[in-house]
């Protein structure tokens, strides 16, 4: 039932009214404010926090009908109940489009007012209670996603340390891709969201290569044809790996896109420009930098400004020339 604590706003220009109605909500264990008119009224609700408004249609000065929509603007969780002492349609109609609870006509029947006024709090509060319950739903939906984000954060990282645990030649190399592909995103100034994405997706780039025999994976020497399409493989085994994991589509779609290049000769899709996406075009970079200067069983790892060379020399071709300069840029701006 409603809290008889609640405070009402009495509006109208003839003392008797608001004598009368004041008595009797007060009786009936209401806070009650008075007005007189519009200035007035709209001063008692910036002082207190009023449940239902009773106003006057008709007042000197501002009218009601005037007033009614600067109270339902300051204050859109107060109840209004207009009063008139003559039956008028429009007004009616004009007053319920600014969601007025009711509309009744004097002489008052003061039993009536008090079971009006009774469901009118009822509905405030009602309103007002379902809104605190949706604000908690939406903390605890926003909870159960951080979890579900942390399980799956956890996941990724399983993922990363079973595959690097398989190839003892490339420890800790999806790890550097991540950090390092986080940093060309911010360098290119793209949103957080998206360098989470791009840090994630790097993470766990190459973990298709799980389904990749050993004896590929740290062959010392050239690959043969046979097993070099073998190892082309990883990107789609990767992407069919995270897919119940992950769901986020844009990271499955870097994963699977990685090694495409620029120019279209990429695999496992010779997608070309802008069709790959931009976090696959970003952690080519990375990975590329990162494989070239990591020892390798089949060769000798480079040194850092001849790998940025060769980043420079398949810019337009591997690489996407913008992600390429961000790339290069901010190495050696941190470099000096």
């Amino acid at each position: 039932m409603t809290d008889k604590q609640e405070s009402i706003l009495i509006v109208d220009d003839e003392d008797t009214i608001r004598r009368i109605l004041y008595k009797k909500l007060s009786g009936e264990g209401y806070r009650c404010h008075l007005a007189t008119n519009g200035e007035q009224a709209l001063d008692e609700m910036r002082k207190s926090t009023i449940g239902l408004v009773i106003l006057d249609i008709k007042m000197p000065g501002k009218s009601g009908l005037e007033l009614l929509p600067e109270i339902k603007t300051a204050c859109p969780d107060t109840q209004v109940l207009m009063a008139t002492a003559t039956t008028d349609i429009n007004a009616a109609v004009q007053c319920m489009k600014y969601g007025v609870y009711d509309y009744v006509t004097k002489p008052f029947n003061l039993d009536e007012i008090i079971f009006i006024v009774g469901r009118a709090l009822d509905k405030r509060r009602l309103e007002l209670e379902n809104r605190e319950y949706q604000h908690h739903l939406e903390d605890k939906v926003s909870e159960q996603s951080e979890k579900i984000r942390l399980s799956f954060l956890s996941a990724i990282a399983a993922l990363a340390s079973a595959l690097e645990a398989k190839d003892k030649n490339t420890g800790g190399h999806s790890q550097r891709v991540a950090e390092i592909s986080a940093a060309i995103a911010n360098a290119m100034g793209l949103p957080q969201e998206t360098n989470e994405k791009v840090k994630l997706a790097g993470t766990v780039h190459d973990v298709g290569k799980i389904g990749v025999s050993e004896s590929i994976l740290n062959k010392p020497g050239r690959l043969t044809h046979e097993e070099f399409q073998h190892v082309q493989k990883h990107p789609e085994v990767g992407q069919h790996i995270l897919t119940p994991i992950a769901g986020d589509e844009e990271i499955l779609k870097i994963v699977r896109s990685h090694h495409e290049r620029y120019d279209g000769t990429g695999y496992p899709d010779g997608l070309k420009r802008d069709q790959i996406p931009l976090g696959s075009r970003i952690i080519a970079v990375a990975d590329a930098y990162e494989a070239m200067t990591s020892q390798r069983p089949y060769r000798r790892a480079m040194s850092s400004e001849s790998a940025l060379i060769e980043i420079e020399r398949g810019e337009g071709t591997q690489f996407d020339p913008n992600v390429a300069e961000a790339f290069l840029s901010s190495f050696r701006n941190n470099q000096r």
